[in-house]
């Protein structure tokens, strides 16, 4: 968990709330990645109607990233924001940004980073779940 800048997300679009915590999410994502030694390749890569939030290398692994973030627990905790539904549409766009690239990546994988944000306490606490599937 580490200390927040300060804050304002205004209620009053909520489409626009979300977007921007989930960019604000996505930072500290990448920020966090980059602390243990990834290499970020790749953000908010669109491929068909999916979205690949974050891709990133360590050593000769190639790593997919979710990122869902939540300011409050009120629909539950980040990391029970995906489904098997979001998952499965996952591993497809997955499937297409590795065709699409001609890539020869052998090692891959799909992870989840799940970031619960309290705003009172200005702090983050991020969960980063390897090989989800």
């Amino acid at each position: 968990m580490g200390k927040l800048p300060f804050l304002f997300f205004s209620a009053k679009n909520k489409m626009n709330h979300n977007q921007k915590v989930g960019q604000f999410g996505e930072g500290l994502a990448r920020d966090y990645l980059v602390r243990h030694g990834y290499k970020i390749i790749g953000e908010n890569i669109k491929v068909s109607y999916k979205e690949i939030d974050i891709i990133a290398k360590k050593q000769n692994l190639i790593v997919f990233i979710e990122v869902k973030t939540r300011t409050s627990d009120k629909f539950g905790f980040a990391d029970e924001a995906i489904s098997s539904r979001k998952i499965k549409h996952l591993k497809r766009a997955i499937g297409a940004y590795l065709k699409s690239h001609n890539s020869g990546f052998q090692d891959i994988r799909l992870d989840l980073i799940a970031i619960d944000i309290d705003k009172d306490k200005k702090i983050a606490k991020i969960k980063h779940y390897k090989d989800i599937f």
